[in-house]
């Protein structure tokens, strides 16, 4: 009993002060919010962009619109500025003209690093390193609090299942267990352990909700499915990130039940808050609320209405809270305590933050030329580069001798602005380290020659178009940019050809430009366009062995590449230390990892394709060649090329005695499942080891596997290792079809393996 009464005082200590911090901070905020006029109370609700509104230079203009919020007290936040100076001087002006002082808060889209670009989120997640995660995460955190960021719209968390959809970039891919495990490293390495720490930074968990399952994989498209197939397959990366504490939320531009996301109450009101328990404050996308519009759900006053009583707090880029809510308070559509709601989330931020304490705490001139791009950023972004890539195919070719003599050939191959990706807003892209540099550091005796080979695409308007499409929608149709093709492409491919014959192996350098993935950027077919298709082709006719180096933003039809050639390393887009970490792979300096956390497909027309898929009533096997009257293709296979948790290394591991603690298990009790995993290889390696479960028998219909565990352990040759996963009853819960979450008595398969594919298995089952 003593110990018992010690144990709850410990636990009192530890709750106390953050209570009375709470009281502290509620006080504050109650006595500040009875000084302001509803006017101030809408101003804090508004969100404007450098970008529309603001100079992009070092100087604060005099004038303008949003310079006048400012000054009317109608500002809340801006962001897109990533000027120390500028953030300064913004701070300066709302400081002196806001008779509350209340400060400004400054976002900002820091994605994977802020001016140290580190690998696309996607490239991360195929690391399955949850340390490598959070550490991306908290040093972005750094950098971009360097400059006076304080609020960074990441981590994107939602499930993707289609390729063609451009911002699958920015996702941990298509499972939402290892979705969910990734939003809470990103979560806490941006917020750290004190977010009123001037080195950490409020997320912005996007796109809320289910944005990745836009029909056709079109950007901005509707999403159609259940609420039970929204909770059980996208929802739950949402939801562990609002249980790690994630600061803010951001809408989706999509629709959910014919209601667009940015104004439905169900989702931002009854799971979010009132079942997740969120306390955060919720904004829009840019321009979503005056989107709703085009939804045909009313006009712009209507619209902000309904957004505003849905749960959204604040509203990016459509002016349409400023100039409406006013009119719409005097008329009785909403009462000052909807809009004090909206308020108080977004002044409790900024109290959070520390902004009331020291509206100037993350502004500090100096801070930024220690902190931005320095040395601990650069070996952490090839650190992290190293675990990310993926080795699909290799006949023995990889890894390469450093004295042999290279052709590497391709458009990546000496480009360093595209080993960025989407979404990256360093402004030293020319900095990145090329693949030709990388290699021609790591070598030791051997030679390497380099030709461009091709183009990207055949037709240089289509080329032009993609490389320069973002410039020219914000700089004007007429402004001139570099031709993308000033050479014959026969003359490029003339040249390759020739290089190739005088080497050993050829190392090709294709995929997708930085614009070819990201918002907006849709692909209905996701082949490797055409010339450099066609210099593949070309380059497998010489006979040299041939190794293909993929940058690309999604998954890609690959089918052809993996009939003929020897060896195909996935390295996505890396950053600022691609070219050192792709040759620390190529090399063998490093073991590749990677596991991929989306299926490749075969076919176009096989998406959306995932592996955690449901039985049909008239099931067929993945693998199994055409059936007539069975749920398969004509002319491909059920299965995709390259599965859900598959990835190669320079050594093997062998899988054997999985077995159960107990064959049952009470609802109440615990199971270990294990595993014993060899390196039957002669290198050392580090290799993931996936758990999945499949309800056999339950009350809705269940996927034919689902991930609840992974380890990632590293082995020298000839060790093993026994790996356990302990199971309760909250492993095996999913919401049925009254979206009560539940385990259902009965047996469950358990599978343990090296992907998706390849698993062994056994059976629990629950009592």
């Amino acid at each position: 009993m003593k110990k018992l009464f010690i144990t709850l005082s410990l636990a009192a200590a530890a709750i106390l002060p953050a209570m009375a911090q709470d009281a502290k901070m509620d006080k504050f905020i109650d006595d500040l919010m009875k000084k302001m006029t509803i006017e101030e109370k809408i101003g804090q609700l508004n969100l404007k962009s450098n970008w529309l509104y603001f100079a992009t230079n070092a100087t604060l203009p005099e004038e303008g619109e949003a310079i006048q919020q400012i000054k009317d007290g109608k500002m809340g936040a801006v962001y897109g500025f990533t000027n120390l100076n500028m953030i300064k001087q913004l701070q300066e002006l709302n400081m002196r003209e806001n008779k509350h002082g209340i400060p400004l808060m400054f976002g900002n889209d820091v994605i994977h690093g802020f001016e140290t670009t580190y690998p696309t989120p996607l490239a991360i997640s195929n690391s399955w390193n949850m340390d490598l995660v959070e550490e991306s995460s908290r040093m972005a955190a750094k950098e971009a609090t360097s400059v006076g960021i304080n609020w960074v719209y990441s981590p994107m968390v939602d499930i993707c299942r289609d390729a063609r959809w451009g911002r699958i970039v920015e996702g941990g891919g298509e499972d939402p267990y290892l979705g969910g495990e990734i939003a809470k490293a990103y979560v806490r390495g941006y917020q750290g352990k004190n977010l009123a720490d001037d080195n950490t930074t409020m997320v912005c968990v996007k796109h809320y909700a289910l944005y990745g399952g836009a029909e056709a994989g079109r950007d901005y498209n509707s999403v159609f499915l259940s609420r039970q197939e929204a909770m059980n397959g996208f929802m739950n990366p949402y939801k562990q990130a609002a249980l790690a504490g994630a600061g803010s939320y951001m809408s989706s531009f999509n629709e959910f039940e014919g209601i667009p996301a940015t104004c439905n109450h169900y989702l931002l009101t009854e799971v979010l808050r009132d079942q997740w328990g969120f306390k955060g404050f919720v904004v829009s996308d840019a321009t979503a609320v005056n989107e709703i519009m085009a939804h045909g759900l009313g006009d712009q006053q209507e619209v902000a209405r309904r957004a505003l009583l849905a749960g959204l707090d604040m509203d990016m880029g459509s002016d349409a809270y400023v100039n409406t809510l006013l009119k719409s308070y005097k008329e009785g559509k909403v009462t000052e305590a909807d809009i004090n709601k909206a308020c108080r989330n977004i002044l409790v931020a900024k109290y959070k933050l520390g902004l009331f304490q020291d509206p100037y705490k993350y502004i500090k001139v100096g801070r930024d030329e220690k902190e931005v791009r320095n040395a601990e950023q650069l070996a952490f972004a090839r650190k992290i580069a190293q675990e990310c890539q993926t080795l699909l195919k290799n006949n023995g070719v990889l890894p390469l001798k450093k004295n042999a003599k290279i052709a590497l050939i391709g458009p990546f191959a000496d480009d360093a602005k595209e080993m960025e990706g989407a979404w990256a807003m360093s402004k030293k892209a020319d900095q990145n380290v090329t693949i030709l540099q990388g290699i021609k550091d790591a070598l030791q005796g051997g030679s390497v020659t380099y030709a461009k080979g091709s183009y990207i695409y055949e037709n240089a308007e289509t080329e032009e178009n993609i490389k320069y499409g973002l410039m020219k929608m914000f700089g004007g149709a007429n402004m001139k940019f570099p031709p993308v093709h000033t050479t014959p492409a026969e003359d490029l491919l003339k040249e390759a050809i020739q290089v190739a014959q005088n080497a050993d192996v050829i190392v090709a350098c294709v995929g997708e430009l930085n614009n070819m993935a990201g918002e907006g950027a849709s692909r209905a077919d996701i082949s490797l366009p055409d010339a450099e298709e066609n210099l593949l082709k070309a380059l497998k006719a010489t006979g040299k062995p041939l190794v293909v180096v993929l940058t690309t933003g999604r998954p890609m039809l690959l089918n052809w590449e993996e009939e003929n050639c020897d060896a195909i390393l996935n390295t996505w887009n890396l950053g600022a230390e691609a070219g050192h970490a792709i040759a620390d792979v190529l090399f063998g300096d490093v073991n590749p990892s990677g596991k991929l956390t989306t299926s490749f497909p075969r076919a176009n027309g096989q998406m959306p394709i995932y592996y955690n898929h449901k039985n049909t009533g008239r099931p067929h096997g993945d693998f199994e060649t055409y059936v007539k009257f069975k749920s398969n293709y004509i002319d491909v296979i059920n299965a995709p090329l390259y599965p859900f948790g598959y990835g190669l290394s320079y050594t093997t591991f062998e899988y054997s005695n999985l077995k159960l603690s107990a064959a049952e298990m009470p609802m109440n009790g615990t199971v270990t499942a294990s595993v014993t995993v060899k390196n039957t290889g002669s290198r050392e390696g580090k290799e993931t080891v996936q758990l999945y479960i499949h309800d056999v028998v339950s009350t809705s219909t269940r996927p034919v596997k689902e991930l609840k565990g992974f380890q990632k352990i590293n082995l020298k040759p000839g060790e093993s290792k026994v790996v356990e996963f302990k199971l309760t009853a909250e492993d095996l819960k999913y919401y049925n079809h009254e979206l009560e979450y539940v385990c259902e008595p009965g047996d469950f398969e358990i599978m343990i393996g090296a992907n998706s594919n390849d698993v062994q298995k056994t059976v629990l089952t629950v009592k």
